[in-house]
């Protein structure tokens, strides 16, 4: 009784989630097909085959048709599955660690040899075989490669410039509406926003900037795909590559991870243009802002019901300093009071009273005397938004300004994903993705009057943007 309550229960919870927005499931699972022969290549019709996922502890039973095909789809991609073939007459044959890869086709050439039933023939590797059953150019990344590739910031995005006939777009889009990082990158020459992004078979894109929306955390995806070539028609709103990831799946024993990253400014050298004073007079050794970039977080996953319910959860947070200066131009103090001889001198430019002369053309306006204004002509509105500007620090009248500053950027992400294998024909999942982001930076002149961003961080002001995703479905076989 309870089983039929929780499986209404979880039915009626996805009906709900899906209620305010259907997205149809594309690309979420894999497959394991096969032929079995004797040794002479004789087909073998009518034999029962043994499909288990070894960690949840899930198994499907298929038979092979009258040309001794098999084939069982709709499992969830990942590692750890292992074929059994059995037939009287014959040794069983068992197939250990095969590797179920997102919108793929795990091919198997299974030979049975004559002997009892009780003996075992274990293959542990096996010749990949010429791909036949679709047409897709594409490179797949396992859950080793996304977790162990060097990949700067841990920038999921980054896996497309792994691929085959990917470039890097020369701009991106500003910091404060793409604060997840997402790269935007052109796939065999086609715009970037012709790239389709998909995590666990939903839309991931944002439909108006063209890049991903949730950039996934590398310790919660089980599988990357990057499709160049000839994908599916179900992939729409795509017309260049489609990228596919799919999150990681709890298992029957608990396993967990964690991680820590960390950089500096110990040894990072100076820019003796922009850093050429120092910060403060309460630090005159001291030209270099800080700059402090720490990355952290960890998962855990394991079972819920054993052999039935499983859980994952992942978290990723990013707490940033980055430190940056900037040289630009303020006027003068002479300037602010009327007196731009300097730059008269400098441009050759006069500066001309605009209440004299034609109002419609300027002929014949009166020159200011060595580009002197008198001070009763002097905007005060004008004085006073002068007054809020620094004053040079460095001599000249062009790039006679130095400042330094510091950025906060943090951002915290996770993924939470239930399984539910209710029965051999029905599985149930569902997921939520999470990320927040806060950013706030100085500009040159201060927090009150902003001014230029700093160099290595070009972003002056706040910004705080929260990326929300969630995916749920069910599959049912109603017959083999």
């Amino acid at each position: 009784m309870k089983r039929h309550f929780l499986f209404a229960a979880m039915v009626l919870t996805a009906a709900a989630m899906l209620a305010s927005g259907i997205a149809l499931g594309q690309a979420v699972y894999g497959t394991i097909a096969g032929k079995v022969t004797d040794e002479t290549g004789g087909v073998l019709p009518g034999v029962e085959v043994l499909i288990e996922n070894v960690g949840k502890g899930t198994s499907w039973t298929v038979v092979t048709d009258e040309s001794g095909n098999f084939r069982r789809e709709r499992l969830l991609p990942g590692p750890g599955y292992r074929v059994t073939v059995g037939l009287t007459g014959f040794k069983s044959y068992v197939q250990e660690n095969v590797t179920v890869k997102v919108d793929a086709v795990v091919d198997l050439r299974v030979v049975l040899t004559i002997g009892e039933i009780t003996e075992q023939v274990t293959v542990t590797g096996a010749t990949p075989v010429l791909k036949t059953e679709k047409t897709d150019v594409a490179v797949s990344f396992s859950q080793k490669e996304v977790t162990e590739l060097p990949i700067f910031e841990r920038n999921f995005t980054e896996f497309l410039l792994l691929s085959p006939g990917t470039q890097s777009l020369a701009w991106q889009h500003a910091s404060s509406e793409n604060p997840q990082g997402s790269r935007q990158i052109m796939v065999n020459g086609q715009h970037f926003s012709g790239t389709g992004f998909e995590l666990d078979g939903t839309s991931n894109r944002d439909p108006i900037l063209g890049i991903i929306v949730i950039n996934p955390t590398l310790e919660g995806v089980t599988e990357a795909k990057v499709t160049a070539q000839n994908y599916d028609a179900e992939f729409g709103q795509a017309t260049a590559g489609v990228v596919t990831a799919q999150t990681k799946s709890g298992t029957n024993e608990f396993h967990g991870s964690a991680f820590l990253f960390r950089r500096n400014d110990e040894t990072t050298a100076r820019n003796p243009f922009t850093q050429s004073n120092p910060l403060s007079a309460d630090e005159p050794d001291r030209f270099i802002p800080d700059t402090l970039w720490n990355q952290f977080g960890g998962s855990i996953g394991g079972p819920i019901v054993k052999d039935t319910a499983f859980f994952f959860f992942d978290y990723q947070g990013t707490r940033r300093k980055n430190g940056g200066s900037v040289l630009t131009t303020v006027p003068t103090m002479a300037a602010r009071g009327g007196n731009l001889s300097e730059y008269v001198a400098l441009t050759g430019n006069q500066i001309y009273d605009p209440a004299t002369g034609d109002p419609l053309t300027g002929a014949g306006r009166t020159v200011f005397a060595n580009g002197m204004i008198p001070a009763n002509r002097l905007s005060p509105q004008a004085q006073a938004l002068l007054n809020l500007l620094p004053p040079p620090n460095l001599p000249g009248i062009e790039n006679n300004f130095t400042a330094g500053g510091i950025e906060a950027f943090d951002d915290d992400a996770f993924n939470v994903r239930g399984d539910w294998s209710y029965s051999p024909n029905l599985h149930i999942f569902g997921r939520y993705s999470y990320a927040d982001f806060e950013r706030s930076g100085p500009g040159a002149f201060g927090e009150l009057v902003g001014g230029p961003a700093f160099d290595n961080i070009f972003f002056a002001g706040s910004s705080q943007v929260r990326n929300q995703s969630i995916a749920t479905g069910f599959d049912y076989t109603l017959t083999p």
